[in-house]
């Protein structure tokens, strides 16, 4: 789960992280009695939506006058930002962050990540940061300064000044480098988060040191044990499809393919998409509807799967180990009465000689297969054929 900037630096102020003073607005008239409540005579007015590159894409615009706020204000409510995090379809911008904006005379960047492979958590930091950090990184790995924390003991405070010395700074600002990257790290492990990113860490004319911007991650699985992250869920960032997939306990991920799949278990899922890419087609969505796939459950992923109007063609692949064959039969069968796209279905595991009996038995146009290669191809090639006659059917119109 992602959350906004502004919510990102409240919880890491919680943590000793220093931020710039802000607040969120929602109206042009808030956002101007925002910068009144903060003071001074710069402000940064900041789109809030769930991607970086708000800069390059007009989405930070700095002021100086009340009226120039409540412009800005204007310009980004209800605009849709478009960045090279957000795919074409961009993402609409509902709220604004105002912020004192604090002139810097250096850009840093700092994030903590949770390497998979290595188990362990992973500070990254470079003397480089700023919009163009992505280039940085790649054009000139050598900045790059990491460090794994053993998960025994935690960062410790001389790792921590081994990566600000590396940065290049003075003493002043490494004792609240220091301070920063120790309180990341607290709230990375605290909070269950996946991901803590502050692009840019600047240092000010003054030596200080402050998150200037910051992008926290969480994982779903321990939302329940921290109410004030999950409060801060906003679903209106999300994909609607996957909201919904959350609603009814489903695992979905939308892709860009036409071949829709509804699979119990993550593995068999992944299977199954390479399978189709093998076969020659593209998977629509990755959707795990899990051990208790009931036919209330598989109904709620059918009509998950046919609300992308791309999907040309469904495979449902069920290896039952704690599902039931029957009780997922039941389901498709249901779903598959009012469906007008091919439907391949494969069944295996428990009761299945009463799913495969169920489907057979429907009298409905259900394509079966007994293996996952098999289902596949299938799926594929009826993918094609409903592509080609539905394309047919619209020569004929015009």
């Amino acid at each position: 789960m992602d959350i906004h900037e502004y919510q990102a630096k409240e919880l890491l102020a919680g943590f000793g992280v220093p931020v710039p003073r802000g607040s969120v607005a929602y109206s042009p008239d808030q956002a101007v009695y925002a910068a009144t409540e903060l003071g001074g005579w710069h402000w940064a007015v900041k789109a809030q939506i769930h991607a970086g590159g708000r800069g390059k894409a007009g989405g930070v615009r700095l002021c100086r006058t009340y009226q120039d706020v409540a412009a800005a204000t204007t310009a980004l409510l209800g605009a849709t930002l478009v960045t090279h995090q957000t795919g074409p379809a961009g993402k609409l911008v509902n709220r604004v962050y105002v912020e004192v904006a604090e002139p810097f005379v250096r850009e840093i960047y700092l994030g903590l990540v949770l390497d998979r492979k290595a188990e362990r958590i992973r500070v990254i930091a470079s003397a480089e940061g700023g919009m163009d950090v992505e280039e940085i990184l790649q054009t000139r790995p050598g900045s790059i300064l990491q460090i794994e924390v053993e998960p025994a003991v935690g960062l410790q405070p001389f790792q921590a000044r081994e990566i600000a010395f590396g940065l290049g700074l003075n003493l002043k600002q490494v004792s609240q480098a220091v301070q920063t990257i120790l309180g990341c790290y607290r709230a990375f492990r605290d909070l269950d988060a996946t991901m803590v990113e502050i692009n840019p860490l600047v240092v000010t004319r003054d030596d200080r040191v402050l998150a200037l911007d910051a992008k926290m991650s969480f994982d779903d699985n321990a939302l329940f044990r921290r109410r004030q992250v999950a409060e801060m869920r906003d679903v209106q960032e999300e994909d609607p499809r996957e909201a919904s997939a959350g609603q009814h306990g489903l695992n979905y991920v939308g892709l860009a393919g036409d071949i829709g799949c509804i699979i119990n278990g993550a593995g068999l899922a992944m299977a199954t998409m390479d399978e189709i890419k093998h076969a020659g087609g593209e998977p629509a969505n990755f959707l795990d509807v899990g051990g208790g796939a009931s036919p209330e459950r598989v109904q709620a992923a059918f009509n998950l799967v046919l609300s992308d109007p791309g999907v040309k063609a469904i495979l449902v692949n069920i290896f039952a180990g704690i599902n039931r064959c029957d009780w997922v039969a039941q389901g498709v069968v249901a779903a598959a009465k009012s469906l007008t796209l091919p439907l391949v279905v494969r069944l295996a595991g428990t009761n299945v000689d009463e799913g495969r009996r169920i489907v057979r038995e429907s009298g409905l146009p259900i394509i079966t297969a007994d293996s996952l290669e098999e289902a596949a191809a299938k799926a594929v090639a009826a993918a094609r054929g409903h592509a080609e006659a539905a394309g047919a059917a619209h020569g004929a119109v015009q």
